[in-house]
């Protein structure tokens, strides 16, 4: 079983998301949410907080009590926990560029227009968003 945090950041009804590279080996060429996996003994919020530190430069202050969501695969090998961030200390940029080769800020009126790494994620970030 494979555990994955991923954080929406949320400010001005926006969401920041992330190109994944082409060349990545899981969801190549999509938009996803910065995050990754949580390692053995780290606490799904301490994953979270790691990972948005390595691929954005950012320390999470704000990440909501509870998951917005969680999205398991049916094949049983995956377990994701979509985290809202809405405050952090530092200016978000591509701090990854070889699993980003992108980071883009996005309106919920945009959210058709990206190919998301996920197809459960659109309604959980509208309601995010407000929208």
């Amino acid at each position: 079983m494979h555990r994955v945090v991923v954080g929406a950041l949320v400010v001005d009804g926006r969401v920041l998301l992330a190109h994944r590279s082409p060349g990545r080996r899981w969801y190549p060429d999509v938009w996803d949410l910065p995050g990754g996996h949580v390692d053995p003994g780290e606490s799904e919020l301490g994953a979270l907080r790691r990972e948005l530190r390595e691929e954005l430069g950012v320390d999470a202050t704000g990440i909501d009590a509870e998951p917005a969501t969680r999205i398991a695969e049916p094949a049983g090998d995956l377990e994701l926990g979509l985290w809202a961030v809405r405050a952090w200390v530092g200016t978000p940029s591509n701090a990854c560029p070889e699993e980003h080769d992108e980071i883009r800020w996005v309106r919920a009126d945009e959210l058709d227009l990206v190919d998301l790494a996920h197809p459960g994620y659109r309604v959980v970030l509208r309601a995010l968003l407000g929208g």
